[in-house]
């Protein structure tokens, strides 16, 4: 599964994603709630594990404005905020469960699996297609016409994140925040390269480019007319 953590401490945010990657999902982490709020808006997470006790807007708070704007993303509360009141509040924001500091790590895998059982995520997407072109979050894997696209795991994790984004103009920030998970600007043509290298493999031969460079915005990618 695709997972949003809000964790401030670098150590546990370090811990956590450590745990989770072992387990097999995919995790991005962001350390304010103002930064959760914009990466979890788009709805293209299957779990939020969110610390109450975070800089600026808390993590209660920002589940609030998610949940007020329509996000539905299964939620896991964890917090050193262990009072009987605190449970209650993160659960009436919203929360889909709540799981207090210390933790073991096979408790929190164990319980990100139970909402993974649950009838709202088990059928949670598991292919993106967008016109010909398909993946599997699953396999792994992409097609476009049917004919299998071979593709490094970062080329495919660029993909995931135009094709979530189809239609709409993706930035380099964007990019470097939620592909590379780089919070600042390496001033290098990684990106240039990638998506040089993404867009050989994916149009051509085919006729018709789908990944399009808007000139000076970013990239995109669509669906021939």
């Amino acid at each position: 599964m695709k997972i949003l953590l809000l964790e401030d401490d670098a150590q546990t945010s370090a811990f956590i994603e450590k745990g989770l990657r072992s387990a097999g999902h995919v995790v991005d982490s962001c350390a304010t709630g103002r930064d959760a709020i914009f990466h979890a808006a788009d709805g293209a997470y299957d779990v939020l594990i969110i610390d109450r006790m975070v800089p600026g807007v808390d993590g209660l708070a920002a589940l609030k404005a998610l949940r007020i704007t329509g996000v539905t993303t299964p939620t896991i509360f964890l917090t050193a905020m262990d009072g009987v009141e605190d449970r209650v509040e993160g659960l009436e924001a919203g929360a889909d469960d709540y799981l207090v500091k210390p933790f073991a790590m096979t408790e929190l895998i164990a319980r990100i699996d139970a909402l993974a059982r649950r009838p709202h995520l088990a059928q949670a997407l598991t292919k993106i297609r967008v016109g010909e072109l398909e993946i599997d979050l699953l396999k792994r894997s992409a097609t476009r016409a049917g004919k299998a696209i071979d593709l490094q795991a970062q080329e495919f994790k660029l993909l995931e994140y135009l094709m979530r984004h189809a239609g709409q103009i993706v930035t380099r920030t964007m990019l470097l925040e939620n592909v590379w998970s780089f919070h600042f600007d390496p001033q290098t043509n990684i990106i240039e390269g990638h998506v040089s290298r993404l867009r050989a493999k994916i149009d051509r031969g085919f006729g018709v480019e789908m990944i399009k460079t808007v000139r000076g915005a970013g990239y995109m990618i669509d669906a021939p007319a």
